[in-house]
């Protein structure tokens, strides 16, 4: 009587012991699992992708996204400045177009080209004058339409660099740049051959 009694004590001891630890261990379990799951929620790696489809919708909004917003000003200043200048000879053009046209309909009532800077000094009804002026305006609005069509393409090209640029940013945003990264060179000299070599040691840290 005695033993069982003391056996019941026992295991009355014991299994709250046992209930206990195992309740510890599925709570620092549980918590590990939690703070392993925090840790990968706040590792995000930057998305070379996102980049290069942000810039793409809104040029500079890439560079936004790769935290480069010095770079936004000078694709703007970019983008406008071609701008101008596209417009800039597109109005030349048309101009010099209606001019030429103006000039070899032969309607009297059409005389734009009169307006234009050194008309005066060609007398239209001399007829090489006349050949001579023809010739050109053609030639000029040719080169302010070629003009119009090249900045036209760089326009287009500047929007692809634009988004290069994000993408290629975005590839070494994570990439380490720090003290440790050091290039060193000093003279050396070795001996070979019975004789001695000189030349140049080079020494790379990372």
């Amino acid at each position: 009587m005695i033993k069982r009694v003391f056996s019941s004590k026992i295991l009355l001891f014991i299994l709250p012991l046992f209930f206990g630890f195992s309740s510890f261990g599925q709570t620092v379990l549980q918590d590990s699992v939690a703070v392993a799951k925090a840790n990968v929620e706040e590792k995000v790696e930057h998305s070379p992708k996102k980049a290069t489809i942000y810039s793409a919708v809104l040029p500079g909004l890439g560079q936004a996204y790769n935290k480069k917003y010095w770079k936004i000003p000078l694709i703007y200043a970019g983008f406008g400045t071609i701008g101008y200048f596209i417009h800039w000879n597109n109005d030349n053009y048309k101009i010099l177009r209606q001019a030429y046209s103006d000039l070899t309909d032969g309607d009297e009532t059409t005389r734009s080209y009169e307006n234009l800077e050194g008309a005066e000094y060609y007398d239209l009804d001399n007829q090489t004058d006349y050949n001579n002026f023809k010739t050109g305006l053609s030639k000029q609005q040719s080169y302010y339409r070629r003009n119009r069509d090249l900045l036209i393409i760089s326009m287009v090209g500047f929007y692809g660099l634009n988004i290069i640029d994000a993408s290629v940013d975005a590839h070494l945003f994570d990439f380490d740049i720090s003290e440790d990264l050091t290039f060193n060179w000093e003279p050396t000299m070795q001996y070979r051959n019975f004789q001695y070599v000189y030349g140049v040691s080079c020494t790379f840290t990372f």
